[in-house]
């Protein structure tokens, strides 16, 4: 079986590219290679700067981050506050215009002071992230989708990282956070009919019993009962961004990211390290998930408020 590994190339546009060949276009970028049993498939969130969320959907796609420093701007500053919070091992692609002791300030004080760093050297780069794996993960199977479009002949078909447990044809699963119940007709694999994908592997999944523009990003496909579901959470162990320069508080209207989701919160109450949120819709989420809330009214200084983990829907 091939061995599959997401990567979210993040700092600095146009490197991905020269990794791998391109595919799904969006807010995000997708290029992917695949050679021998790896295959491998990188994500670029495109349209950030100009939003956060995409930087956000790339990292919670992703097995491993390479975070490109090619020079140190405001972009790159808001990409590693953002990653410092982030649960994902990252290697660090230093250009030739930076100094080491202007990336030693920068990342000072926080994890990543500590992680791998490497020259912004393509063929360095490459040989890298082919020794990058996936973290098998057992339990029920869980695809967070991130695209889905109609094919003739077909219906629905939806993207998305096998990021638990296996996936295999005619399973009959639960379409999170709806009710819908769904039946995988059929996987593909980097276009290659499959019967089953593991844990990393990027699947095409072919869905019967909902229509194509019933699938939203950050949907769920998990076994009835194996995921929470609820607008109204717990986070705990909260921890504020140590960049962030806002004021959100109780009754602040945020946003809130947690997998691929990000929608519209407020701020019910902040308790020390515990904070709880409601969300304008249900998301679905495991409990000890990283849950991010962002601040896009801020004047300056990254977007992050702070994350947290999440519990069970407050007050069950």
């Amino acid at each position: 079986m091939t061995r599959g590994v997401t990567v979210a190339v993040v700092g600095a546009p146009d490197v991905a590219k020269e990794l791998g060949k391109k595919g799904t276009a969006s807010d995000l970028t997708l290029y992917n290679t695949v050679h021998d049993d790896l295959a491998v498939t990188l994500v670029e969130p495109t349209q950030f700067p100009e939003k956060i969320g995409p930087l956000l959907t790339a990292l919670a796609m992703a097995d491993h981050a390479l975070l490109i420093v090619a020079e140190l701007a405001r972009p790159v500053a808001e990409t590693i506050a953002t990653l410092e919070l982030a649960d994902l091992p990252t290697t660090i692609a230093v250009g030739p215009s930076v100094g080491e002791a202007e990336v030693a300030r920068a990342l000072k004080g926080g994890r990543l002071a500590e992680a791998p760093r490497l020259p912004l050297d393509l063929p360095r780069l490459r040989e890298a992230v082919e020794g990058w794996t996936a973290v098998p993960q057992d339990g029920p199977v869980r695809v967070p989708l991130d695209h889905a479009f109609p094919v003739k002949g077909v219906g629905a078909v939806a993207l998305g990282v096998v990021r638990r447990g296996t996936l295999r044809a005619h399973d009959r699963l639960r379409l999170y956070p709806t009710p819908k119940a769904v039946e995988v007709r059929s996987i593909q694999v980097h276009d290659v009919d499959r019967k089953e994908a593991a844990v990393g592997e990027r699947v095409g999944v072919a869905l019967r019993g909902v229509e194509a523009d019933e699938l939203e990003r950050g949907q769920t496909l998990g076994v009835d009962g194996s995921l929470r579901e609820g607008s109204t959470l717990a986070l705990g162990g909260w921890e504020r961004c140590r960049y962030y320069r806002g004021d959100a508080g109780p009754g602040a209207q945020v946003h809130l990211a947690v997998g691929l989701q990000a929608v519209p919160a407020t701020i019910d109450a902040v308790d020390g390290r515990t904070l709880r949120a409601t969300t304008d819709r249900p998301v679905v989420f495991s409990d000890g998930e990283p849950v991010f809330l962002l601040d896009l009214s801020v004047p300056a200084g990254p977007r992050l408020f702070g994350r947290g983990r999440a519990g069970p829907p407050a007050g069950s």
